[in-house]
């Protein structure tokens, strides 16, 4: 499984989600990759007050703003 951060250098709300998805991996072995929406100009349009915002394989969103641990669960878990 591979999902998505949408994140900014700056943002404290992106860095602490990013930890705490982190903490996961380990248990539920899925890559993560991390963009900085302030390098896609399409990306900051549509997702700039929202970040962080944590996306499935799919592109759909998760959760934003706080990781919804039960979603972020949910996600990981199903088949």
């Amino acid at each position: 499984m591979k999902l998505t951060l949408l994140f900014r250098t700056y943002c404290s709300l992106c860095t602490t989600m990013q930890k705490e998805i982190l903490d996961y991996q380990s248990r539920f072995h899925f890559e993560l990759n991390i963009i900085d929406i302030d390098d896609f100009p399409d990306l900051e349009e549509k997702y700039n007050e929202k970040v962080p915002v944590l996306l499935n394989e799919q592109g759909q969103e998760i959760c934003h703003w706080h990781l919804n641990h039960q979603a972020f669960k949910n996600q990981l878990t199903a088949k």
